[in-house]
């Protein structure tokens, strides 16, 4: 028993001590429970709040398209709680045709309900919205799975529900506030980070003076111009409005209509960069550079093998912040980097005469 020599006090502390161990061996889990629920239930209330303000920035979105307020409540109620059942994969076999079928269902869906309720507005106009939903109904389901084993810690009176949940809730604020920065840019049309691919082949096109875009598949165009005796073909999701198209298959009919004069493929994305890397920063590799379920990228692999064509990756790195906020100064001022990149790749690794995909991969809300 620790003692204060010389001391008459000593039974007193003597006291206090065993009062105190006694406390914290009978409640002192509940106390730590406790304080960690407090603290849950306050990253709970920040989501809560930016879910509120997502699904109020929506309705807005909505009724700027002349939609009654009706109409307007009744697709908030429809699309926030829509989901999308995975397909089966214990057999593997055809997988990736099952998953595309059903993102395409998923697409259509969103696409043909903005058209009912919105029939005047543009097809860049609908486009932003179903992305702004699509923002949306991110947050609802991040604020619902975070109250979900708040509730659920609380009701089993289990630590380690709660543990687990206080221990990642820092990062899973960061993940909704950058889906509510998503929210807000995709309502005001503004470009975001995941654009740096199609802005960049972009730039790079207009510098070579490319010819005209012709619609290759589903809100994905492709245009040809030419660079240092090279013929490159650019592909990418069709702007203003918030696409992310379907690059893959652009990019097999583009080798498919070629056939044996593609000589390298090219892809142009944003990456997510690890902690305390620097955003905007432009490094190379080999690859599909491409953020997709598996589709888009399956086709893109499969067109290179098939026709043994290397397929190299430019990736500009940036936060999911980054990717999901309004364009930051640091990723537009790497654009001229990216350029310079793609031409040392195209004169390092091909000849003159031969023909080139330079694929821009990522969302074009904004970007032309």
């Amino acid at each position: 028993m620790w003692q204060i020599p010389g001391s008459e006090f000593n039974w007193i502390f003597n006291l206090i001590f065993i009062v105190m161990f006694m406390f914290i061996y009978l409640y002192g889990q509940r106390l730590q429970t406790y304080l960690m629920t407090r603290q849950a239930e306050s990253g709970l209330n920040q989501i809560e709040a930016l879910a509120k303000q997502g699904r109020q920035i929506t309705h807005r979105a909505l009724k700027d398209l002349k939609i009654e307020e009706q109409e307007v409540k009744s697709t908030l109620e429809y699309f926030l709680e829509f989901f999308t059942i995975q397909p089966v994969n214990v057999d593997p076999a055809g997988v990736l045709d099952r998953i595309e079928h059903l993102l395409d269902v998923r697409e259509s869906r969103y696409e043909d309900y903005i058209e009912r309720i919105a029939p005047e507005a543009t097809a860049e106009e609908r486009a932003n919205v179903e992305n702004v939903l699509a923002g949306a109904m991110a947050l609802h389901y991040v604020y619902r799975v975070v109250r979900h084993f708040l509730l659920l810690g609380k009701k089993t009176k289990s630590i380690y529900y709660v543990m687990q949940l206080q221990m990642q809730l820092p990062e899973i604020i960061q993940i909704a506030k950058a889906y509510f920065e998503a929210v807000r840019a995709f309502a005001d049309g503004k470009p975001i980070g995941d654009g740096m691919g199609p802005l960049a082949v972009a730039h790079f096109a207009r510098q070579i003076q490319a010819g005209e875009p012709e619609d290759i598949a589903k809100h994905t165009i492709a245009f040809s111009g030419e660079f240092e005796g090279r013929t490159l073909w650019f592909v990418r999701a069709k702007g203003h409005g918030g696409h992310v198209g379907k690059p893959g298959l652009g990019i097999k009919k583009v080798v498919e209509r070629h056939k044996g004069q593609i000589a390298r493929i090219i892809t142009v994305d944003a990456g997510l960069k690890l902690e305390g890397e620097e955003t905007g920063q432009v490094i190379s590799g080999v690859g599909a550079a491409i953020g997709d379920p598996g589709p888009e990228k399956f086709k893109m692999e499969d067109s290179g093998v098939k026709h043994k064509i290397p397929i190299d990756a430019i990736v500009i790195k940036e936060s999911l912040e980054d990717a999901l906020s309004p364009m930051k100064k640091a990723l537009v001022d790497a654009v001229p980097k990216v350029i310079d990149r793609l031409k040392t790749l195209i004169l390092n690794n091909s000849k003159k005469g031969d023909t080139l995909i330079i694929a821009g991969i990522g969302n074009t809300i904004g970007i032309a």
